[in-house]
């Protein structure tokens, strides 16, 4: 009981702490690290730079939450609808689809570890945690910053440099949702030699970017209250991602 108390005590500590200090790594950063050294290769580097949300090109933002999370700025950080569709799916013999929100990616690339039935329950708990006490611009700043879009490279600031050698502030729509467009797996996806699927995903993904109305879509984000409360989604269009 006394290390469940203080594990609870040092993850509120975490996160209230990552609500203003930036992560100089994540969870997710470390295990590729130490996979990377396990298997010998001692070439491995990890590409990341943090920059502030008001550095990085809107187009990035808007086609991280149109390819991952379009009821971002309205959700408590699940999405219980996507979760039902995912699971009626699967009832239908279809493959189980991601349903992960992006508050929901945030807790487990920055804290946890992949796969496992114990992970995602700490995954809910680190979920709630942020929803209180981070607001959207911060978990989403977060997100831009932690996400992998290659071997070895973490954020858009990096992406932007290793993959179109300019900084994130300057990458425009079709760049930004091509990044977003490999999120669902970077090691396999590649952003420099886009395959078919790639490409398809990249203009999908810019259709929606259009739909929820570009940049005008992170306004929503200006009134999000830092409280774990219902939201009641606004007028934007939300369409299910392409399977």
């Amino acid at each position: 009981m006394g290390l469940i108390l203080l594990g609870a005590v040092l993850s509120v500590a975490a996160v209230v702490t990552l609500r203003w200090v930036h992560p100089v790594s994540s969870a997710f950063m470390l295990e590729a690290r130490l996979h990377a050294f396990a298997s010998g290769d001692f070439h491995y580097r990890t590409d990341f730079e943090w920059v502030d949300l008001e550095q990085i090109s809107s187009h990035a933002a808007v086609a991280v939450i149109a390819s991952e999370d379009q009821q971002f700025p309205f959700h408590a950080g699940f999405d219980f609808k996507s979760i039902r569709e995912s699971v009626r799916a699967s009832e239908h013999g279809k493959k189980l689809r991601g349903a992960s929100t992006i508050s929901q990616q945030v807790a487990k690339n920055l804290f946890l570890w992949p796969g496992g039935f114990v992970r995602k329950a700490l995954e809910a708990y680190f979920t709630v945690l942020i929803e209180l006490i981070w607001p959207k611009e911060r978990i989403l700043e977060t997100y831009l910053n932690i996400a992998q879009f290659g071997e070895g490279v973490y954020g858009v600031e990096a992406a932007a440099h290793r993959f179109y050698h300019k900084p994130a502030a300057r990458l425009s729509s079709s760049e930004a949702a091509l990044l977003a467009a490999v999120l669902p797996n970077p090691l396999r996806l590649r952003v420099d030699r886009p395959s078919a699927y790639v490409l398809a995903r990249r203009e999908w993904i810019l259709g929606q970017m259009r739909d929820l109305g570009g940049a005008s879509y992170l306004r929503a984000l200006e009134s999000e209250k830092a409280a774990f409360s219902p939201r009641t989604p606004g007028s934007a269009r939300a369409t299910s991602r392409p399977r």
